[in-house]
C-alpha cells in the first residue's frame, strides 16, 4: 500500500514538475496522525477566485436580467431606459393609431351601406314600375294603303305604329275635327272640336303617386253627391286603397274624408266611378268587378270575354293598361282588345248593374300605338303621346255608324306622362293624372247633326 501511495505521489510530483512548480510536505493532524499534503500552481488563473465570482455566477447573473426582462414584458411594460421597451411602446402606439383609422374607415364603410341600401330601395320601386310597362308590339312596316271603308290592317296606323310617325302624322295632316259648318253647342252632342289648357288641382306627395286615377260620380246614389272626389294611386302591387274627398278643396288641400279598403286589388289605371259604384279591373285577370260603395262590397263580378290583361295589349305607356273603363252620356263603357281582334281597339257598352256586354265594336285602331282613350257622346277618341307636350287627339271612331276617322285636336300633356285620361259628362270635362298631377280639362263639342 505504502508503495503504492509513493509512486502516486512520485507521478504527481513529475506531474507537477512538467506544469511549473509544486511543494510537498508531510507533519500529523490534531489527532496525531501522520498527513501528507502538497501544493501545485495553476496554469489558468493567478489567484483563486473570491466568493460570489466566476463563469457560474456570471451566467446566473446574466439568466436573472433576462428573466427580469421578461417580467417586464409580461407586465406590460419595460425597465426605464432600455431600448428594448423603447421599442414595445413605439409598437404599441402605432397598433393604437392603426386602430383608430380602421374604426374611422369602419363607420365611413358603414355609412355608405346605409346609403347603398336607400339606393337599392329606389331602384327596386324603379324597377317595379318598368316592369310594369311591357315593350309595346311593333309590327312589320308595309306600304299605307288608304281604303274608305278602314277595315282593320288597311288604316295607317296599323302600318305605322311608330309613336314618333304617329305624332309627326298627326301635326302634319291637320285634318279637321269636324265638318266646316259644324258650331259649337255645349249642351248636345257633336263631335269633339277642341280640349283646353289643363288646370292642375293637386300635385302627388311622393313616388307612390306617380301615376294613378281620379274620378267623379255622374250620377251619384247617397250619401254621396256629384261633389264628392275619389282616388286611386296604382303605383305597387297590391292596390287596395279608395281615397275620397269631400269637393275639389279637399283634394287640393289633400285631406281625405273616407279611406275605403277594397277587397280585390286594382290593376292599373282604367277604374271608373258610375251610379254609386266603382268599376275596375282585377289585377292580374280579365275579371271585372263593381263595388258597392254605400254598402261597401263588392256588387258583381264577371269576366270579360277573351280580353287581353297584364300586358298583352295595353296603352303605349304600359302600365297594364289592357282593360279601360269609361262613362259618357249614353252608359258605360270599356275599352280593350283581344287575340282575334289582332290588338285592336274593341269597345264594348256594359250594363253597369250585371258588368253583362251589350253590344260590342272592333275598331282599326290599334291599342298599343295610343297613349290612352275616352268616350264622348258614343264616340271613342285616342290621344297620340302621353309624353310630348304638344301632342293630339288623333282618332275618333263613331258607334252610330262604325266608322272611324283621323284627326288633330291639340293635347297638352304638360307634365309629359300622363297616364289616365277620363271623361265626365256632367262636368263636361277630361280629367288626367300626368305625372304626379292630377289635372282636367275643358272640351268643346260641335253641334249634333
Amino acid at each position: 500500500m505504502w508503495s503504492l501511495a509513493v509512486v502516486w505521489i512520485s507521478s504527481l510530483l513529475v506531474s507537477a514538475q512538467a506544469q511549473g512548480t509544486a511543494s510537498f510536505w508531510k507533519g500529523n493532524d490534531r489527532s496525531g496522525r501522520c498527513q501528507y499534503s502538497f501544493t501545485v500552481d495553476s496554469p489558468k488563473e493567478a489567484s483563486c477566485p473570491s466568493a460570489g465570482t466566476g463563469p457560474e455566477m456570471e451566467a446566473l447573473k446574466s439568466r436573472l436580467g433576462l428573466l427580469e426582462v421578461l417580467v417586464a414584458r409580461l407586465a406590460g411594460g419595460e425597465a426605464p431606459g432600455t431600448v428594448a421597451g423603447a421599442g414595445l411602446k413605439e409598437a404599441y402606439s402605432q397598433a393604437m393609431r392603426e386602430k383608430t383609422q380602421l374604426q374611422r374607415e369602419k363607420d365611413r364603410l358603414g355609412q355608405q351601406v346605409n346609403e347603398l341600401q336607400l339606393r337599392v330601395t329606389e331602384l327596386q320601386k324603379e324597377a317595379e314600375r318598368l316592369r310594369s310597362r311591357p315593350c309595346p308590339q311593333v309590327p312589320s312596316p308595309s306600304v299605307p294603303q288608304h281604303d274608305s271603308g278602314l277595315r282593320p290592317g288597311t288604316d295607317p296606323s296599323w302600318q305605322y305604329s311608330s309613336l314618333g310617325y304617329q305624332e309627326l302624322k298627326a301635326e302634319v295632316a291637320e285634318v279637321p275635327a269636324s265638318s266646316p259648318e259644324a258650331t259649337e253647342d255645349n249642351t248636345g252632342c257633336g263631335e269633339l272640336l277642341s280640349v283646353g289648357e289643363p288646370v292642375s288641382h293637386r300635385k302627388a306627395d311622393n313616388i307612390g303617386g306617380r301615376y294613378g286615377v281620379w274620378m267623379q260620380d255622374p250620377e251619384p246614389v247617397t250619401p254621396y253627391d256629384t261633389g264628392m272626389v275619389w282616388r286611386i294611386d296604382t303605383v305597387g302591387s297590391d292596390v287596395r286603397q279608395l281615397f275620397g274627398y269631400e269637393n275639389m278643396e279637399q283634394l287640393s288641400r289633400g285631406f281625405p274624408t273616407k279611406v275605403l279598403l277594397l277587397p280585390e286589388a286594382v290593376e292599373s289605371t282604367g277604374a271608373t266611378m258610375y251610379r254609386g259604384s266603382l268599376y275596375y279591373q282585377r289585377r292580374r285577370s280579365r275579371t271585372l268587378i263593381r263595388y258597392d260603395l254605400a254598402s261597401e262590397s263588392v256588387a258583381a263580378r264577371r269576366d270579360l270575354p277573351h280580353a287581353g290583361f297584364h300586358g298583352q295589349f295595353p296603352y303605349s305607356w304600359g302600365g297594364y293598361t289592357d282593360i279601360d273603363f269609361a262613362v259618357d252620356e249614353e252608359g258605360l263603357w270599356v275599352i280593350y282588345s283581344t287575340n282575334k281582334a289582332k290588338g285592336a281597339i274593341v269597345l264594348s257598352q256594359l250594363d253597369p248593374h250585371s258588368l253583362e256586354v251589350k253590344r260590342s265594336w272592333e275598331t282599326n285602331i290599334r291599342k298599343t300605338t295610343v297613349a290612352n282613350a275616352f268616350v264622348i257622346c258614343g264616340r271613342l277618341y285616342t290621344v297620340a303621346s302621353y309624353t310630348s307636350p304638344n301632342t293630339t287627339v288623333n282618332y275618333s271612331f263613331d258607334t252610330t255608324n262604325s266608322q272611324s276617322k283621323a284627326i288633330s285636336v291639340p293635347f297638352k300633356n304638360r307634365h309629359r306622362y300622363n297616364s289616365m285620361i277620363d271623361y265626365n259628362p256632367v262636368q263636361r270635362k277630361l280629367f288626367a293624372w300626368d305625372n304626379y298631377h292630377i289635372v282636367s280639362y275643358d272640351v268643346r263639342l260641335g253641334k249634333q247633326q
